[in-house]
């Protein structure tokens, strides 16, 4: 069974691929399946699943499985925190998205206790303060990631850090006027299925796993100055790092 729905799924997204069914095309539904490949119905429905899972497709309660309009996000890691984008007040996220229309929403800024996993990250003493920036972005109405960053409050509070409004740079740019330049980054990422909270914040697609990414900020002397937890829709980035021997 499962070697027969790759087989499905392979040939409809070499179609998808080839333009054939092109974005927003209804992908031939499950009794259309079963009679074109002599399949049982759970064979053609989890053909069908493996291209939603992939963000090739989408499903849509009622009305059936169709190509997926919306365009990946190319994620390249080195050129969104390279300092000539924040550093002259253009947003990280430019990096990604370019000229596409996108928002952020659901915005949060707090100060709580870090969670125990944060103040390792930070090399905070337990329960020490933080300042919690949570929010979602929205690309062409779409949300594709959630983002809580956590940077230490004996550094940020009573600062633009600490305002809905950072201004231009963001973050970033307000670290280096506070002489905490972040100048190396590391990302730690892994893939998962969400939970349900996440499937409903993300508006995500049934089966659709996400990336957390865990990104830690540092300056020229070492100090940790922003642990950032994102959570990617994992059907619509593309994730690109440039490495170097």
């Amino acid at each position: 069974m499962a070697e027969s729905a790759r087989r499905i799924a392979d040939e409809l997204r070499e179609r998808i691929h080839s333009g054939e069914l092109a974005p927003g095309t209804r992908l031939p539904g499950e009794p259309a399946l079963v009679g074109e490949y002599g399949v049982a119905k759970e064979t053609a429905r989890r053909a069908l699943t493996l291209l939603v899972t992939e963000g090739l497709a989408v499903r849509r309660r009622g009305s059936g499985t169709y190509v997926r309009e919306f365009r990946p996000i190319r994620r390249v890691a080195n050129r969104r925190l390279a300092e000539d984008g924040w550093g002259t007040g253009r947003s990280i996220w430019a990096a990604d998205v370019g000229d596409r229309p996108m928002s952020v929403t659901d915005l949060e800024v707090y100060e709580t206790a870090a969670p125990d996993h944060v103040a390792r990250l930070l090399d905070l003493a337990e329960e020490a303060p933080v300042v919690v920036r949570d929010r979602l972005f929205v690309v062409e109405g779409e949300p594709v990631q959630a983002a809580v960053s956590y940077l230490p409050a004996e550094l940020v509070r009573d600062t633009a850090i600490a305002q809905h409004d950072t201004g231009p740079g963001g973050t970033y740019a307000r670290l280096a006027e506070l002489g905490a330049k972040p100048v190396r980054f590391t990302e730690e990422l892994r893939a998962r299925m969400p939970s349900q909270a996440e499937v409903e914040r993300l508006h995500l697609a049934e089966g659709t796993p996400v990336v957390e990414i865990w990104r830690t900020a540092f300056t020229e002397d070492g100090r940790a100055v922003e642990a950032n937890r994102m959570l990617l829709d994992a059907g619509v980035y593309v994730m690109e790092y440039h490495l170097h021997g």
